[in-house]
C-alpha cells in the first residue's frame, strides 16, 4: 500500500498524488499518441468518437457529479454547438475561431437556462431541462434558414491554416488534443474556489450558503461551463457525422450522456473516460447480440434504449459509485491483501459532517 506523506500545502492541489501516477498516466499518454501507428481507419474513427463523448461527459459531470444538478437536456447543448459551428463555417469563419465562438454561445445559453432553474432540484430540474431540450429541437426543426430544418445541413471540412483535418489520423489527434485540454481545464477548475463552491453546493446548499457562497451565481456558472464543454464536443461531433439533422440529437442522446457519467462514476473525471468507453462499446455489443441471440429477441422494439435504462437503474442500485468506484475498491483490495476485511465495503449510510451533529 502506498502512503503519501504531505510536507507542504501545495501537495493538496497537485494533479498527481505521487510518481506512480505520473508514470502510468505518462504511459497511457504515450499509448494513445502512438495508437495511429497500429490501428486502422475504423478503430481510429471509433476512438475519436469515444473522445468526443468524453468531452461532453466532462461538461455533464461538472453539473451532475460536482454540483448535484440533474440534467436531461444536454443533447440540446450538443446540438447548439454543432449547428452554431457548422453555420459559422458556412459563413466563412475560420475553424480556429468558429470552435471558440460556438463554445461561448453555448455557455451563454447554458447560463440563461440556469436562471429559471435556480429554485428547482431533483426531478423538477430534470423535467425543466428536458423541456428545454424539446424547445431546442423544435427551433432546430423549424428555423430552416439557419439549420436547414428536416433537410439538415452539410458540415464543411475542418481546415486549420490550409491543412485539412478531416482524415482519420488528423481528426483523431484533434479530438485527443481537445479532450486533453478539456480534462486539464476541468481539473484546474475543480481545484479553484469556483470548483470548491460547486462541490459545497452539491453536498449541502444550506451549509454552502452559510459560508457565503452565492447559490444563484454558482448554479448558473455550473450550467454555463457544463454547456460550454458539451457545445465544444458538439463542434467535433458535427465533423464526425458530416451532415447535421434533427434526429441526430434526441432525448435518447441526453439519456446516453447521463448514463455515461453515472456508469463511469459520479464525482470523478476518470469516470468520464470509463463511461465513454462503456458507451462506445455497448452499441457494438448490442449489434453482436442481435446476430447471436434468437431472432425474436433482436426484433424487440426499443431494445437499445431499454437496455440503456436498465443498465442505469442497475448501476444506481448495485454500484452507485460506478466503474471508477469499483476500480478503487479492487485496487484497495489488492493493496490490503492478505489483510482484506470482508466488512470493508459494507453498505452504510453516509452522512454529511453537518448532519452528524444531533
Amino acid at each position: 500500500m502506498r502512503f503519501v506523506q504531505k510536507t507542504n500545502y501545495a501537495q493538496d492541489v497537485n494533479l498527481f498524488l505521487h510518481n506512480g501516477q505520473r508514470f502510468w498516466y505518462g504511459l497511457l499518454a504515450l499509448a494513445v499518441l502512438l495508437a495511429p501507428l497500429v490501428l486502422d481507419r475504423f478503430y481510429l474513427g471509433e476512438f475519436a468518437y469515444l473522445y468526443i463523448w468524453a468531452i461532453a461527459g466532462v461538461g455533464l459531470m461538472l453539473l451532475v457529479g460536482y454540483t448535484g444538478l440533474v440534467s436531461l437536456g444536454h443533447a440540446a447543448f450538443l446540438a447548439i454547438g454543432a449547428y452554431a459551428h457548422a453555420w459559422l463555417l458556412t459563413q466563412g469563419v475560420p475553424f480556429v475561431l468558429s470552435v471558440p465562438l460556438a463554445t461561448a454561445f453555448c455557455a451563454i445559453i447554458g447560463y440563461l437556462v440556469g436562471l429559471p432553474a435556480l429554485r428547482m432540484t431533483g426531478i423538477y430540474l430534470a423535467i425543466a431541462t428536458l423541456a428545454f431540450e424539446r424547445i431546442a429541437a423544435w427551433v432546430i426543426e423549424h428555423w430552416e434558414s439557419v439549420t436547414g430544418g428536416h433537410f439538415g445541413m452539410r458540415v464543411p471540412d475542418p481546415t486549420v491554416f490550409g491543412m485539412n483535418l478531416d482524415g482519420p489520423v488528423p481528426f483523431y489527434y484533434l479530438c485527443l488534443g481537445i479532450l486533453s485540454l478539456s480534462l486539464f481545464a476541468a481539473l484546474n477548475l475543480l481545484r479553484s474556489p469556483t470548483g470548491r463552491a460547486f462541490i459545497a453546493v452539491r453536498d449541502s446548499e444550506v451549509s454552502a450558503q452559510s459560508m457565503g457562497i452565492n447559490l444563484a451565481r454558482t448554479k448558473c456558472t455550473a450550467f454555463a461551463l457544463s454547456a460550454a464543454f458539451t457545445g465544444l464536443a458538439g463542434t467535433l461531433f458535427s465533423h464526425r457525422i458530416g451532415y447535421l439533422a434533427p434526429d441526430a440529437f434526441t432525448v435518447q442522446t441526453s439519456i446516453q450522456l447521463l448514463l455515461m457519467v453515472v456508469v463511469g462514476g459520479l464525482g470523478s473525471l476518470q469516470g468520464v473516460v470509463y463511461g465513454a468507453i462503456f458507451l462506445g462499446l455497448l452499441p457494438q455489443a448490442i449489434a453482436i447480440g442481435r446476430d447471436v441471440l434468437p431472432q425474436w429477441i433482436g426484433e424487440i422494439p426499443g431494445l437499445e434504449p431499454g437496455l440503456f435504462g436498465a443498465i442505469l437503474v442497475l448501476f444506481l442500485i448495485f454500484e452507485p459509485l460506478g466503474i471508477h468506484g469499483r476500480w478503487v475498491k479492487v485496487r484497495l483490495w489488492f493493496d490490503q491483501f492478505p489483510l482484506y476485511r470482508r466488512a470493508t465495503y459494507k453498505r452504510q449510510r453516509s452522512y454529511l459532517r453537518t448532519e452528524r451533529v444531533r
